[in-house]
Parts: structure tokens; sequence; C-alpha cells
């Protein structure tokens, strides 16, 4: 249970004033030694507060073990549309479930509940980000382009797996409330959803397990004029690692920019779903996806690596 870390934290978020700093505190107040960084990322728009968190396992490669990492990614535009908006949006949710679980992967390693695998944890902290027209409703823009932030997310570290959690409530395709799962991406191919996700989705939520569809196009890198659902699988444009995307939904169509649209008891199962499957896959209980079904599909039909790419035509937004 996240509640009290996400509460802590929409305190911080919800103001004009936000900061990476502000949150490394808040991170440090519970572990005075945790590892904790933020730093600022230049766009053309502006500049938006990078914060990466990195929790130390008993057998990962911190500790010179061969335990798997795992990532997890908060995606956002940004955590306000000031001025235009008074209030943290609904686009922040992404970033306030992430530092959650960074919270409280920081609070269980503190306490001696150290998990058997690294986790990198990382996001942004924008409290002043643009929006853009979208059907069906608009989008929060960010002063940094995506490609820039996947730089910033991924790094050059050896990354096992991928989670990345975004709101995803401007469309049409999922229609309840919570969180819903992805199909794994690898390497420009959509693969089967995973059974061990859908299991602890389960356990998370109590409920049957939500997914959602990807098109080809949603796996491809901003700014290359195809639609895109949203960025929650722009991480997948930028590393070889299985990607799944973890999706805030709701019954309607709701605006990244809309203000009191965030639903905390949603946010704390999504996290705790986040930690349960860092928890299982640095102790190699959790598959994202089967690696001899992968091999034999590239055999068949060769590498879609094109896909993580702009492709044959030049970008037509390069800050996308």
């Amino acid at each position: 249970m996240l509640l009290k870390h996400l509460i802590d934290l929409y305190d911080i978020l919800d103001s004009p004033a936000a900061s990476g700093v502000e949150v490394v505190s808040y991170l440090r107040s519970i572990d005075a030694d945790c590892d904790a960084q933020t730093s600022i990322l230049e766009g053309e728009k502006g500049s938006t507060d990078m914060v990466r968190v990195y929790i130390p396992g008993k057998r990962g490669y911190a500790a010179g073990g061969n335990a798997p990492t795992i990532a997890l990614l908060g995606r956002l535009g940004g955590l306000g549309a000031r001025p235009e908006r008074i209030g943290f949006v609904s686009d922040g949710d992404g970033a306030l479930t992430v530092l959650a679980c960074a919270a409280k992967l920081v609070s269980m390693h503190a306490r001696g509940d150290v998990l058997e695998g690294d986790v990198l944890v990382s996001t942004h902290v924008c409290p002043h980000a643009p929006t853009f027209p979208h059907k069906p409703v608009p989008f929060m823009g960010s002063p940094v382009s995506t490609a820039a932030v996947n730089r910033e997310d991924i790094g050059k570290g050896p990354v096992g797996a991928v989670l990345v959690v975004d709101t995803t409530k401007g469309n049409r395709i999922m229609n309840d409330r919570g969180f819903a799962i992805s199909p794994t991406v690898k390497e420009g191919c959509i693969l089967r959803v995973s059974e061990d996700l859908v299991s602890l989705a389960e356990i998370a939520s109590g409920r049957r397990a939500r997914t959602f569809p990807l098109s080809m196009a949603d796996i491809t890198p901003y700014g290359n004029g195809l639609y895109h659902l949203n960025s929650i699988l722009q991480p997948a444009t930028a590393t070889a690692a299985p990607v799944v995307g973890v999706a805030i939904t709701t019954e309607t169509a709701v605006a990244g920019c809309a203000t009191g649209a965030t639903h905390l008891e949603d946010l704390d199962e999504a996290g705790t779903f986040m930690v349960e499957a860092a928890k299982s896959f640095g102790a190699g209980a959790c598959s994202f996806y089967d690696d001899q079904e992968f091999d034999l599909f590239v055999k068949r039909y060769g590498s879609m690596a094109h896909l993580q790419t702009m492709g044959n035509l030049p970008a037509e937004n390069p800050n996308a």
C-alpha cells in the first residue's frame, strides 16, 4: 500500500514551486543514505527537473551480483499547465505514482526488506508545461523532447525490463477506472501480454486484469507524424529491454490538462502492482516475454528494430 507516500508526494507536487530538489529531500527524509538525485534538463520550450532513484538489491549489479534490474518510469508532459490551469493535472499521475513507488522501496530497503535485484526509478517534475490540441481531448505537452527524456530515463546501465506508468485517460479505448497493462514491446515487436504480469495485476487490484491494445504507430517515436495513443510506450524506442505500459485509466475521456482528476486509490493499485513486479522480476519469478518465442519471430520475419527509429522520412517535429 502506497497511500501515505501518495498523499505526502501529492502535497509536494501540487504546487507551482514543485521541484526535483523537494522530491529528493522527501526521499532522504525516509532514508538519508538513499541514492536519489535530481538534475535540470533543458529544452527549447523550457526545462524540467529529472529525478532518478536507485535502490540496490541483495544480488543486483550494485552488489556485484547478477539479479536483473528493473526500471520503473513515470511518463508525463507536466504536473501542471500553469497559468492556463491552476492545480495538479491528470497528466501528473504517472510521476506521482512512480515517485510513490520509489518512496515505498526506499522505506522497505531502510527497514531491511531488500529486494533481490536493483530497481531504477525515474521521472521528471515540471509544474509549468504547455498543452496542445488532440482528439478526443487536449494533451499535455512538455518543455523538453521525448527523446531527451528517454536518454535520461533509461541511461546506459544494464536494465532487464521496464514498466512505464502514464496517465492514459484521453481516449475511448479504455473504459474502466483503475489501471491496465499493455502487451510487452521489445525491439519493435508487440508481443503477447505477460501471464506473470497479469497474475500480479489481479493480485494488486483484486479484479480481473485489464489490458489494452497497441497499434504499430504507438510504439514508434514521437515526431513522425503518426497518431499515438500517448507517450506510454516511448521508452520502448530507446532500449532493447522488454517494456510494458501501465496505464492509469478512467471510464470517460479525461484531458491530460484537467485538474481535480487524480484518484489516489487507482494510483495506489497501479503503484502496488509495480512494486510487486519489481520484487518478482529481481527474484527471477516474473517474465515479461518468452525469449524463445521472440527469437523464433525474428528468425522467421526479421528484426523490427527499425520501428524504434524515425523511419525513412525526416522528423516532422524533432522536439516532440
